[in-house]
Order: C-alpha cells, then structure tokens, then sequence
C-alpha cells in the first residue's frame, strides 16, 4: 500500500519490479475501497487522488487514515526509505486539486494541512496508540514521518 520504496538497490528508489509490483498491489487495493471494504492489516483505508507534481497525470493511492477531532482525516506519509512518499510530494504540490475517496462512496475535495509542532504530536499520540506498528517503522527511520490533515471543502 502507498509509495514505499524499499529496494535493495542504491539510492533508495525502487527498481522497475517493486514499482509494477505496487502498481499492483494499489490498484487492488483501490477496487477493494471502491467495493466498500477499506480495511488493511487492521487500518481504515482511503483512496487519496492527487495530480503528479511533475507529469500533472491523476494519481490515485490508497492510504491508512485515521480519525481526527471534527470530520477530517490524519494520515501519514511514511512510505519507507529517507524520501517523503511520492503521493504526499503531489499531495502538496496541487493540493488544490485533492479528493479522497471513503468506501463505497464517490470523490469529495479535501484541503490537505500539514501538521507541525504540538499539533503534529498530538496528532502522532492518537495514531501511534491506534496503531503501535507505526510508531516502530517511525523509530527506524532518519526522518520525522509528515503528519498531513484531511478536511473536506
């Protein structure tokens, strides 16, 4: 699910197999969402659709979520290896032209917030505790995973 880059080879960017096999794997994961069943190792799933920062071609990935106070989403932007995943890049370069899909339900605009500082551990509290796994791929990483809210507009 999502972007993650993990490779075996230099640089950290996956080769021509991992990204087919992704390929793959999201867009099963996407059918899935679209059936009305979002759920992955025990996580609520969204279907994220950006536009590529560079191609400007729509890009749909499914992404963990969870919940936030009010009604948007928190999701994070692990993705493995030290790069930020390739959907939170083009999440934040065309955020104007976000939506996010829910099971069984159509696209609906959101605007993306970036969390930071207090705001973001907070944020991190309720979803390290929701899911301790992250928090452990957190600790093995060199980067602070980017914390981003989903509102609707």
């Amino acid at each position: 699910m999502s972007d993650q880059k993990t490779s075996g080879r230099q640089g950290g960017t996956p080769g021509a197999f991992s990204r087919w096999m992704q390929h793959r794997m999201n867009a099963r994961m996407n059918r899935k969402v679209r059936r009305g069943k979002g759920t992955f190792m025990g996580m609520d799933v969204l279907i994220l659709n950006t536009v590529g920062s560079r191609t400007g071609e729509p890009r749909q990935t499914p992404v963990a979520w969870f919940a936030d106070d009010g009604d948007g989403r928190l999701v994070v932007a692990s993705g493995g290896g030290s790069q930020n995943p390739d959907w939170f890049v083009n999440l934040m370069a065309n955020a104007d032209k976000a939506t996010i899909e829910l099971p069984g339900y159509e696209a609906a605009p959101i605007t993306p917030h970036r969390l930071e500082g207090a705001e973001r551990d907070a944020a991190w509290q309720r979803i390290a505790t929701a899911q301790p796994r992250i928090a452990k791929y957190q600790s093995k990483s060199d980067r602070e995973y980017p914390v981003v809210r989903l509102t609707p507009r």
